[in-house]
């Protein structure tokens, strides 16, 4: 089998009202997906998604007339491309979708089979008001969620603390609530001071007192060193790396024993499989794996099946905050968005590969190249 060629369809679909996450005050008005479709010789043809492969089309043709299936080849040659351009990640996505059709089993089968479902977290983005977002943790109580995250901007620390206590006392011990203080990787032009190490140190206590069950970047993610020393004397569990860039800088976080759940998603950090192998030296050390998932529901899969696979846990993050972001807003393209069951748990799809179908109707309306 070859790769005959490689295909991208960007997508553009509006937003009405627009959403607005804490880690950019900039409404979006429209939500951007890029579709790369890798087609073979045998009329097989995988599909991934996740970024929006901005100056993949100069690099297709290191791809074309390989075989697909010679995934850990194209893994090294997306890592030398990710040195001089982006982060082309999709693109394996698209290969693992693949090779599962290939095989006639879901992908997840092909990282381990671990598992069929991870029970999910509702990850929320927009700031509100601490009564406001206590209602909507009831709420997400009540749909089957388990777990919940939550946001505190850095300038509005007392806010963001206000808003934890009400969830708390609203959901007492029957959700688990993680932060997040999104300090681990800037948006473009964000040159803003970060909380330095004493700030989030007296953070880190007051949370604690709330039982949360991480504190998600709380540091710069360079910051090795002061991030092994918060998890060492913050007395809450650390988590990070969704975005990080190699590999190597997740060993970093392992070797200095700086994180204790390890989140870097696969396709927009270090892929799928690099994912996989990071995920098997994390449980080696009793720690967590759980990707970072806000992407779209393609993208959402990807992680899915690499964390099934792994036995990843104890959560798999689930991008929901309505009415801002809800399942049909992320995953337009698809003919039925990703959802949680009624017990809150992500099924794996018992279709090959990564397991979705498109809405091509949805595709064409809303394609822009």
């Amino acid at each position: 089998m070859k790769i005959t060629g490689v295909r991208l369809r960007r997508l553009r679909y509006p937003l009405d009202p627009p959403f607005s996450p804490a880690w950019d005050p900039d409404p979006r008005r429209t939500f951007e997906a890029t579709l790369v479709y890798v087609d073979t010789d045998e009329g097989l043809t995988g599909i991934g998604s996740g970024d929006t492969m901005d100056g993949f089309e100069r690099y297709a043709g290191l791809f074309v007339g390989r075989d697909p299936l010679e995934i850990e080849r194209h893994v090294r040659v997306l890592e030398t491309i990710a040195f001089h351009a982006g982060r082309y990640w999709p693109l394996e996505a698209a290969l693992w979708d693949l090779a599962g059709k290939a095989e006639g089993v879901p992908a997840a089968r092909l990282f381990g089979g671990a598992r069929d479902r991870a029970p999910a977290y509702a990850s929320t983005a927009e700031r509100r008001p601490a009564g406001a977002r206590a209602e909507a943790a009831l709420a997400l109580r009540e749909q089957g969620f388990r777990a919940l995250k939550t946001r505190i901007d850095k300038e509005r620390l007392e806010e963001g603390v206000e808003a934890v206590v009400a969830v708390r006392e609203a959901v007492g011990s029957s959700m688990e609530i993680m932060v997040d203080l999104n300090q681990g990787w800037r948006m473009p032009g964000d040159v803003a001071p970060l909380l330095d190490f004493e700030t989030v140190h007296r953070l880190a206590g007051r949370l604690r007192g709330l039982g949360i069950l991480w504190l998600e970047e709380p540091l710069a993610g360079q910051d090795v060193g002061g991030l092994a020393r918060l998890r060492a004397t913050g007395g809450v569990r650390i988590a990070g790396g969704e975005m990080a860039r190699t590999p190597a800088e997740l060993e970093a976080y392992l070797q200095a024993e700086a994180l204790d759940v390890y989140q870097p998603d696969a396709v927009l950090a270090v892929g799928l499989l690099r994912a996989r192998e990071l995920a098997k030296r994390v449980h080696r050390r009793g720690l967590w794996f759980t990707p970072h998932t806000w992407t779209n529901g393609i993208g959402l899969l990807a992680n899915l099946h690499v964390a099934a696979g792994v036995g990843g846990g104890p959560f798999l993050e689930f991008p929901f905050d309505p009415p801002g972001w809800t399942p049909e807003r992320r995953d337009f393209m698809l003919a039925e968005p990703v959802r949680p069951d009624a017990d809150g748990h992500l099924v794996l799809p018992d279709r090959p590969g990564l397991g979705f179908e498109l809405d091509e109707e949805s595709v064409e309306r809303y394609a822009v190249g």
